[in-house]
């Protein structure tokens, strides 16, 4: 088992690693819309969607996987009505290769942002 922590995105803001590699498989942490410096994006679902989803890869690339390795994406939510926006920005990220999901709505996320998505990634078939 391989253990990830990158100094390429935002800090864990707990005793937890950004992934972890376990033979042809990752598993990343789940992201929130966090930059580098460990500040909030911003309050709108939509930015904080597109940051999520611009540190994931970055995770990913540390792993020697990328967006298309994944095998499924979970999101969670605090508000479900926010799904069409979270989805078309989500959209955007996943275009030739689509994943397995799953959106669940909690109670309340980290720094009580709105998204958090986390990922599991298989190596490419050769």
């Amino acid at each position: 088992m391989k253990v990830i922590s990158s100094e390429k995105v935002p800090a864990a803001l707990g005793s937890y690693l950004h992934a972890t590699v376990l033979n042809d498989l990752v598993f990343t942490s789940g992201q929130i819309p966090l930059t580098l410096d460990g500040t909030l994006i911003s309050d709108n679902v939509q930015e904080q969607t597109k940051q999520v989803l611009e540190n994931l890869p970055v995770v990913l690339k540390e792993t020697g996987f990328d967006l298309d390795s994944v095998v499924k994406a979970t999101i969670f939510v605090s508000d479900m009505n926010d799904f069409q926006q979270i989805n078309q920005i989500y959209g955007n990220y996943f275009v030739k290769h689509q994943p397995a999901r799953s959106c669940v709505e909690v109670s309340r996320l980290p720094k009580d942002v709105k998204v958090e998505i986390e990922l599991i990634g298989k190596v490419k078939e050769l």
